[in-house]
Order: structure tokens, then sequence, then C-alpha cells
């Protein structure tokens, strides 16, 4: 039995404590097998599309979207964007393949990024409403940036873990997602001034023990992840699971319909010399044929 493509959020409020585990595999590869990336470029998506179903699963708005973005400054890769939305991951990366080969086998991710930065943004379908928060890409991995954006951007003391593996052709990645919540801090001055409660101390303490080892082991449920970590709590509480699939917005009917709000004219000129428009999703490595004829009716 494995546990793979699934996410569980748990609390801890003796400890005002929130937290999330999830297991990518299947889906994981599916984002993958569109582009084959070489190894390099294939761990740092699989790390990010793992984050992504992270934090994108903590939404409780069903329509709501998380979108993270990845931009060099002077580094090997261009952009990385990923996004989640009601369950699903989706992402790619577009980098310098001369100079990726022409570094380390394994760079470090300021030779992926330069002075690059992330950029995290929430969009609440139900209200409309678009929260989004920079930082830059220091540390040695991007779950150390996204745990940073929500110490700097929230001002909520986080921690973020991820681990992945590749064996046998297949990727399994795993992490971990573990908050202090500031609404149990009553009588107690306000996380933002003060980030040295003992109660986060000791989550953060147990949750910095979880290797990538147990984050990609997939005969291991999830459930049992959180047992081990937190098994000597007086109250542990299990939340909602939430299964995790590749899913690509880009369908013929979509597509045609951005195409259509352009002039005819505007269309012909898109056209190639055999009259159709042809659109590539970089996300799942399709091309898309259109006849401006076709679009325009």
């Amino acid at each position: 039995m494995t546990d793979l493509d699934r996410a569980l959020g748990f609390a801890i409020p003796s400890r005002s404590a929130r937290g999330r585990v999830v297991r990518l595999g299947p889906a994981l590869d599916a984002v993958l097998a569109a582009h084959a990336y070489p190894p390099a470029i294939e761990a740092l998506l699989a790390e990010a599309l793992t984050v992504a179903a992270l934090l994108g699963s903590t939404l409780k708005d069903a329509d709501g979207q998380l979108t993270m973005q990845a931009q060099t400054d002077g580094g090997i890769v261009r952009l990385l964007v990923c996004d989640y939305r009601g369950g699903q991951v989706r992402g790619y990366v577009d980098y310098d393949a001369d100079r990726l080969a022409g570094g380390p086998e394994t760079p470090s991710l300021f030779a992926l990024f330069g002075a690059g930065y992330l950029a995290i943004t929430f969009d609440l379908a139900s209200t409309r409403e678009r929260y989004q928060g920079i930082v830059p890409l220091d540390g040695d991995s991007l779950a150390e940036a996204a745990q940073s954006y929500f110490v700097q951007s929230e001002q909520i003391p986080s921690l973020v873990r991820i681990g992945v593996r590749k064996a046998e052709g297949r990727t399994v990645a795993g992490g971990l997602f573990l908050q202090h919540l500031p609404e149990g801090e009553e009588g107690r001055e306000r996380l933002h001034t003060r980030l040295d409660h003992p109660e986060w101390e000791h989550v953060a303490a147990l949750g910095a023990t979880m290797g990538a080892d147990e984050l990609t082991a997939e005969g291991l449920p999830l459930e049992t992840l959180v047992w081990r970590l937190f098994n000597e709590e007086e109250d542990v509480r299990l939340l909602a699971s939430m299964p995790i699939a590749r899913g690509c917005r880009c369908t013929p009917e979509h597509i045609a319909s951005v195409l259509a709000r352009f002039p005819v004219e505007e269309q012909r000129a898109m056209a190639e010399a055999d009259g159709l428009i042809r659109v590539d999703c970089a996300f799942c490595a399709t091309s898309f044929p259109f006849p401006v004829s076709a679009v325009a009716d």
C-alpha cells in the first residue's frame, strides 16, 4: 500500500499550532514527464510543486488559487512558475541549458537564481481578494524561501520541510508545513513583536526532526507521520484530507475563446504560413493549432 498524491491537515490546540503534510507521486511524475528536464531542474520543480501543494491546500476557498513565481537575477533559471487550484498542481521552468551544462551537477540555489526573488500570491475567488508577498531567494532551498515569506510578509512563525527522492524512474516528494496561530495568544504580546514563544519553539523543534526519508516513504501513511512527531501532545486533531492531481487548464475551448477576442486582422498576423495559429502551453508542453477561419467564426 502506498500513500501518495494526498495532503492532510492537523491542529495542536494546546500549542496554538496547525500543520499540513503532503506527499506527491504519480501527479508529480505527470508534470515532470511533459518536459524531460535534466536532473537538477527536475528536482527544483519537484520541490516547488510540493511547496505549492502544501501552501495551496490550506486555502479554504474551494476556487481559490495559489501561485508561486521565482525569477532570476543572473542565474541559470530565468523563470519558475507553479500554481495550485482545487487540488490540482502544475508548473514549469524556463532555464539556460548551456549555463546549466557548464556548472556543477547539483547547483546551489544562488547558482540557479542569482539574486532572485520568490513571489507567492493567494487569489480568493469568493471575495476577489488578492494577497501577495515577495521575498529574496536566500538560503539553500525554495522551502526556506517559502518559510521566510510567512515570517516576513505575514509575521507568522512557520516551518517548511521538503524531501525529494527519485528511484527507478519515479519521483516521490513530501512536505511538512507548521504554523503558530496568532489567535491563540490571549493576554500575551503579538507574534509580530515577539517570536520566541515556548509553545512554538517546542512545535518547531519537533518538526525540524522530520527527515526527507520519512517524508518520501510512500508506504508510510501521512497520519503516521503526524503521530510520530506529536504523539506526546495531549490533543492532536486530524483535519480534512485532500487528493492532489496534476491539472492544466489549457483546454482548446478556453484558448479559442481567448483568441476570439482579437480582431481578425491580428489573428491573421498570428497565423503561420499554413494558416494556423499555434498556441503552446508552457505548463503541459502541448501545442494547440487553430485555423484562423475557425477562430473568427
